[in-house]
């Protein structure tokens, strides 16, 4: 009646990578933006666009994100913030930066209460140029970044399968070894057989 519940419960990242290949569920991080940026965002969001049906989804927590996508310069006071968000996020994962703010500090560049731009703080894998990029510039970044994160998967799902196989554990090196030591002899009967033999008269 439960066998159906042997196996249960799954891997959850395996299931995920499965049921939905194709969709990135993206935390949207302010780093110090002027908003314009933002205001593209929420216009791809719209109706008019709605990246949503592309699969894009906005999240409220990055525990729960496939994608970090910050805006702005990184200012003094969201530096340690925007490390934390990024370390929250489980792997794989991808950043995307949108607007020349996050890109290169832009008109803020050398100011006095910056750190950024972003990729000084955090790894950056999209870049989306524009102050404010328009929303078929965003869309255009996102499809990138999924290819990246599919990328990333399969790498991490050739890793574990490699790490699976009796090969990746070193079984032609084991054989060698026990050939080897099977040919010298265990260290015992290597001294055993250096040692003088005496012969006893009776």
């Amino acid at each position: 009646m439960f066998g159906c519940l042997k196996n249960w419960p799954p891997r959850l990242d395996l299931l995920a990578e499965e049921a939905l290949p194709k969709s990135i569920w993206v935390f949207h991080c302010n780093s110090g933006s002027c908003n314009g940026c933002d205001i593209e965002i929420v216009a791809t969001l719209s109706p008019r666009y709605d990246i949503e049906r592309l699969g894009m989804k906005l999240v409220g927590t990055p525990r729960h994100a496939d994608a970090l996508l910050v805006t702005g310069p990184v200012t003094k006071y969201m530096t340690d913030r925007l490390r934390r968000i990024y370390a929250q996020m489980p792997d794989p994962k991808v950043v995307i930066v949108v607007g020349n703010c996050g890109a290169s500090g832009d008109v803020f560049y050398k100011s006095y209460n910056l750190d950024g731009p972003v990729d000084r703080i955090i790894p950056v894998d999209v870049y989306v140029h524009g102050c404010p990029p328009r929303p078929e510039a965003i869309m255009e970044g996102v499809a990138k970044a999924i290819v990246k994160l599919e990328k990333l998967r399969q790498e991490r799902r050739d890793l574990e399968a490699s790490l699976a196989s009796p090969a990746s554990l070193g079984a032609s090196d084991f054989d060698e070894d026990a050939e080897a030591l099977s040919s010298q002899g265990s260290p015992e009967t290597a001294a055993a057989s250096e040692a003088p033999s005496e012969v006893k008269s009776i």
